[in-house]
């Protein structure tokens, strides 16, 4: 874990300040993956070590949400010789699209970059089961959920678990609350 936050460190990846979270929670910290994936030997190092950790999971496919989860679950789609897709969003709601399909009795293991309340790989789970698949695991290089998961109904592991602070929009500290919040992840 500390290799992981390190590199997160020295690509500039962990940033700090005052920040929305897609969640809709605040934040001192964010994760911006983008970052760290940028470097294209660090995406295949780390991603690496997350396939290698999902390499028994029995999944046969891997799908990600968009826009996150994207490099994430492409590299250890590839690591581990499995055809990756992904869902995205359409009016706020992931769906699949691009021809993307999902066949009854495909094992599926889901890839998200970081997770702090699981709404996006919960909505990535529904399409998987609405289509007849069997998601096998969930991973995630970074857990900032404070081990608050929702059971997603399938093991979950990630590179780093860490319980980061976060807060609701009424319940901002005074160091936040004075401050202006920034939207660094996607839209």
């Amino acid at each position: 874990m500390s290799d992981l936050l390190q590199l997160f460190r020295e690509t500039g990846a962990l940033l700090e300040g005052h920040f929305l979270l897609r969640s809709g929670l605040h934040s001192r910290q964010f994760f911006q993956c983008a970052l760290l994936l940028q470097n294209t030997q660090v995406a295949a190092e780390v991603c690496g070590q997350l396939a290698q950790k999902a390499r028994d999971t029995g999944a046969t496919r891997v799908i990600s949400p968009a826009l996150g989860g994207l490099i994430v679950g492409h590299e250890v789609a590839r690591q581990l010789g499995l055809p990756h897709i992904f869902a995205e969003k359409e009016n706020d709601k992931l769906v699949l699209r691009r021809g993307f399909v999902i066949n009854p009795g495909d094992k599926f293991l889901v890839v998200e970059d970081v997770v702090t309340r699981g709404g996006r790989v919960q909505e990535t789970l529904d399409i998987v089961r609405k289509h007849g698949g069997e998601p096998v695991a969930v991973v995630s290089l970074v857990d900032r959920s404070g081990g608050n998961l929702p059971d997603f109904g399938c093991p979950f592991i990630s590179l780093c678990q860490l319980q980061v602070e976060t807060f609701a929009p009424d319940q901002l500290p005074p160091d936040l609350a004075g401050t202006p919040a920034h939207k660094p992840g996607s839209k």
